[in-house]
């Protein structure tokens, strides 16, 4: 049997302080990277799925428990 790939990309919502990002971009110019401006650092979940498991299964995942809705969002990629 095959498996699926699917990606879920989250990241938090702009309103929301990101001190791990802000860190990282100072990070970054301390090093000699003045071209950075700002950064947001997020998460990648790779899932590997049944055959039958659908885009909408893996949104409702993401939903209840990959990801906080009320401070992150997140997009899902499907790899057939």
């Amino acid at each position: 049997m095959k498996l699926k790939k699917a990606r879920v990309y989250v990241t938090l919502k702009p309103t929301v302080l990101d001190p791990q990002g802000t860190t990282v971009a100072k990070a970054l110019n301390h090093l000699g990277y003045h071209e950075v401006e700002g950064a947001r650092v997020g998460k990648i979940i790779e899932l590997h799925l049944s055959d039958q498991a659908t885009r909408a299964r893996v949104e409702e995942m993401a939903g209840k428990l990959l990801a906080n809705p009320v401070i992150e969002n997140f997009t899902v990629e499907m790899e057939e």
